[in-house]
C-alpha cells in the first residue's frame, strides 16, 4: 500500500476516534445512576434505538465476513445474511413487547421473573458471557486485520488498540455513549456500503446479470458459485446453521439489552421495525459487494501477495474493493467505517458482558439484591477491563478464522442456551426452575463442547488431525438437547416450588400484556 493510503486512512480513523471519545465524555457527565449506565436512562426513541440496534447488529462479521464468504463461495454466502435477518420477525412478534414490559437491564431479569432468581441468573450470566466472548473474537480479528493491512502495524498491536478503546467507551460512558457511537456508525456504514455497491454496479452499467456473469467467468469455482453447496455442503449443517442464525438473534444479550433503553413497549416494537429495515437493506448490499470483489479484486494483482493470496486474508475483500472502486480516499473512508463498525459492536458486547457480571452475578447472586448502585457500576467497570483483556487474548489466538463463521458459533450458543429459557419463561406455563436450569445448562455446555470438539477449534486452532464432533455448526443438536431437557424436567417436577411457579404464570402473562409487568419487574 502506498504512503498516501496510510495517511488518508489514519486521518479518518483519528477523526472518528476523536469524535467518539467526545461523545463518551459527554455521556459520562450524564451517566449518574445504574439505569443511565445500563439503559441510557430509558430515554432513547424507537427510531434512534432501531438505528442503534442496526449499528450493533451490522458488525464486522456482516460487512467484512459475509462479503468474504460471498467472495469465496458465491451464492452460498447468502445463508449467513438471510439467517441473520430472519431472526428479527421472531423478536418483533414474540419477544419485544414482553421483554420491555418485564425486564429492567438484562434478559435474565425476564428469564428469572417467575422462577428462582439466583440459579437462573447464574446460568443466564454464563450463557451471556459465552456468547459475548465468541462474538468479541470476530470483532477483534476484523479490527486487527484491518489495521494491519492499512497501517502496517503488527496484528497484535492493532488488537490491543481496539481493546483499550472499547474499555474507555464502556467504562466511562455506559449505554448512552455506546448508543450514540452505534447510531453514528450505522449511518456511516449504510452510506459507505451503499456508495460502494453503487460504484460496483456503475462499472457493470447497473446490470446485476452482467455482474453475476463476469463473476462466474473469473471465479475458480465457475458456475458453481451461483448454486448451493460451495459453503455448506450437507443438509445437517445447513439446518443447524439456519437454526443458530434465526433463534440465536433472539438470544443475543447485547441486542436484548437495547430494548430496555426505550420508554415503553410501543417504542420497543418500533425499534425492531426500523432495525429490520436497515439490516435487510444492508445485507442486500453485502451480496453486491461480495460479487463485486470477485470481479474487481480477485483479478487484480495489486491486492495479492507473492503467493497469490489476498493481502490480509479474505476478510479484507470489501476493503480492497473500496480501493479498486474509489482509490485511496474511498479506501480511507471505508476503512474508517469498518473500524467504527468494530468499535461500536465491541462496545455493545462488552457492556452486555459487564452487565451479566455486575447486575446478574454480583448484585443478585452474590449480594442477593442488596448491592448499591454505585458498587454495581464499579463492578461493571472492573468487568469491562477483564473482558477487554480476554478479548485481546482471544483475538490474537483466533487470528486466522473467518469472522462471520465465529459469529455463527456465538449464535449457536445463544440459540441453545439463552433463547429457549427466554421463550419458554414467557409462553409456557409449565416451565419450572428445575427444567429451566437443566435445559439451559445442557444447551450451553453441549454447544460449547461441540464447538471445542468440532473442526474449527479442535483441528484449525488446536492442531489435531481430526475433529471429535464432525459438524462445524452445533445448534441442531445442542438446541434440541436443551429444549428436550427443559420440557421433560419441567413436566416431571412435582415440587411445591414448581406448583407455585406454574401458578405465577397467569399473573405474569396478564401483566406482560398490559405493561404493568415493567413496574413489578423493577421491584422483583
Amino acid at each position: 500500500m502506498s504512503e498516501s493510503v496510510n495517511v488518508t486512512a489514519i486521518s479518518m480513523f483519528f477523526v472518528f476516534v476523536a469524535a467518539t471519545l467526545g461523545i463518551t465524555y459527554w455521556a459520562a457527565r450524564r451517566t449518574k445512576t445504574a439505569k443511565d449506565y445500563y439503559a441510557a436512562g430509558g430515554g432513547i426513541t424507537g427510531f434512534q434505538n432501531g438505528l442503534a440496534i442496526a449499528g450493533d447488529y451490522m458488525s464486522a462479521a456482516s460487512f467484512l465476513g459475509i462479503s468474504a464468504l460471498v467472495f469465496t463461495s458465491g451464492y452460498d454466502g447468502l445463508i449467513y445474511s438471510i439467517g441473520f435477518l430472519v431472526g428479527w420477525p421472531v423478536i418483533l412478534f414474540l419477544l419485544a413487547e414482553r421483554l420491555r414490559n418485564l425486564g429492567k437491564y438484562t434478559f435474565s431479569d425476564v428469564a428469572s421473573y417467575r422462577l428462582q432468581q439466583k440459579p437462573i441468573r447464574l446460568m443466564a450470566a454464563c450463557g451471556s458471557l459465552a456468547v459475548v466472548l465468541l462474538y468479541l473474537i470476530a470483532q477483534m480479528v476484523g479490527a486487527g486485520k484491518l489495521i494491519q493491512v492499512l497501517f502496517g502495524l503488527p496484528y497484535e498491536y492493532a488488537v490491543v488498540m481496539v481493546g483499550v478503546l472499547m474499555v474507555i467507551y464502556v467504562s466511562a460512558g455506559g449505554m448512552l455513549a455506546t448508543t450514540w457511537v452505534q447510531i453514528i456508525k450505522a449511518c456511516l456504514l449504510l452510506g459507505g456500503a451503499t456508495l460502494l455497491a453503487i460504484l460496483v454496479l456503475y462499472h457493470q452499467n447497473f446490470s446485476i446479470a452482467a455482474l453475476f456473469a463476469e463473476a462466474v467467468d473469473v471465479h475458480k469455482k465457475g458456475p458453481a458459485i451461483m448454486g448451493p453447496g460451495t459453503l455448506v455442503s450437507d443438509p445437517v449443517s445447513a439446518i443447524s446453521l439456519g437454526l443458530a442464525l434465526m433463534f440465536g438473534t433472539a438470544g443475543l444479550p447485547h441486542i436484548l439489552m437495547r430494548f430496555f433503553t426505550v420508554p415503553d413497549a410501543k417504542e420497543a416494537r418500533r425499534s425492531v421495525f426500523y432495525a429490520t429495515g436497515f439490516i435487510g437493506y444492508f445485507y442486500i448490499l453485502t451480496f453486491v459487494i461480495g460479487f463485486g470483489a470477485i470481479v474487481f479484486v480477485s483479478t487484480n494483482s495489486e491486492f495479492k501477495d507473492a503467493a497469490g493470496a489476498l493481502i490480509g486474508g479474505n476478510n479484507m475483500a470489501a476493503i480492497h474493493l473500496s480501493k479498486a472502486m474509489g482509490g485511496d480516499l474511498f479506501l480511507g473512508f471505508i476503512s474508517a467505517v469498518a473500524f467504527a463498525t468494530i468499535l461500536a459492536v465491541v462496545s455493545g458486547l462488552t457492556l452486555a458482558g459487564a452487565a451479566a457480571v455486575s447486575h446478574d452475578l454480583y448484585a443478585h447472586c452474590i449480594k442477593r439484591g442488596q448491592a448499591t448502585e454505585r458498587n454495581e457500576i464499579i463492578v461493571s467497570r472492573l468487568a469491562t477491563v477483564g473482558l477487554g483483556i480476554a478479548a485481546i487474548f482471544l483475538g490474537i489466538l483466533f487470528e486466522k478464522q473467518n469472522i462471520a463463521f465465529m459469529v455463527g458459533l456465538a449464535f449457536a450458543i445463544a440459540a441453545s442456551a439463552n433463547f429457549p429459557i427466554l421463550f419458554f419463561s414467557m409462553f409456557w406455563e409449565k416451565l419450572t426452575t428445575r427444567g429451566a436450569l437443566v435445559g439451559g445448562w445442557v444447551g450451553l455446555i453441549s454447544a460449547v463442547t461441540m464447538v471445542i470438539l468440532g473442526p474449527i477449534v479442535w483441528v484449525d486452532v488446536l492442531g489435531n488431525a481430526e475433529a471429535i464432533f464432525p459438524y462445524k455448526y452445533p445448534a441442531l443438536f445442542s438446541m434440541s438437547a436443551g429444549i428436550v431437557c427443559l420440557v421433560v424436567f419441567s413436566l416431571i417436577d412435582k415440587s411445591d416450588s414448581a406448583l407455585a411457579e406454574r401458578d405465577a404464570f397467569s399473573d405474569q402473562f396478564v401483566r406482560s400484556m398490559t405493561g404493568i409487568g415493567a413496574e413489578k419487574s423493577a421491584e422483583h
